[in-house]
């Protein structure tokens, strides 16, 4: 192997190497945590702890993101249309998953993009719940809607439950 071919490789393996350490550390580049709070009027906020989930995942951010930093899609149906693993601008839900998948406008949108191949994807209450409650399954993490959802008194007062509930009925007689 001449001189000028080992320099080369050894500068490709270093540069590899390098790069390494800095595409590990994408997941630790995310938030410590996120606020889920779109529905504050009725529940507290979700505090969802993003480190505690990139260590379950150790640190494979494919696990819950299927739109990845550039990493080429291990999914065989994102392959047909996406084989270069192009780059995302954001790896953020809501960036994709539209918080309002059910308004007119948006159903407009998706409609008259005949161009358009993710029509079916679900909204930003589907996507969470799609990935969370599938993983909590096999985990055994929380899978109940208050272990997650704390009504607030506004949201008890909506669903007239806690100190809105109804008053009983006391029955004296038959119909």
């Amino acid at each position: 192997m001449t001189q000028v071919r080992k320099k080369i490789i050894l500068l490709l393996i270093t540069l590899a190497l390098a790069g390494w350490p800095a595409a590990h550390c994408l997941a630790e580049s995310g938030p410590e945590s996120a606020t889920l709070d779109r529905l504050a009027n009725l529940y507290e906020a979700v505090n969802f702890n993003h480190s505690a989930h990139v260590d379950i995942t150790e640190g494979n951010c494919a696990e819950c993101h299927h739109h990845t930093t550039g990493a080429v899609p291990t999914n065989p149906k994102c392959l047909k249309c996406h084989p270069g693993g192009q780059e995302s601008d954001s790896m953020a839900c809501q960036d994709c998953h539209s918080a309002k998948r059910f308004e007119v406008a948006y159903l407009t949108e998706i409609e008259s993009n005949t161009q358009l191949y993710h029509i079916d994807k679900p909204g930003l209450k589907g996507a969470y719940h799609q990935k969370c409650m599938g993983c909590h399954q096999t985990t055994g993490g929380p899978t109940g809607c208050q272990d997650c959802h704390v009504r607030n008194e506004k949201g008890d007062e909506f669903f007239h439950a806690g100190n809105f509930s109804p008053a009983p009925v006391a029955h004296n007689g038959g119909h």
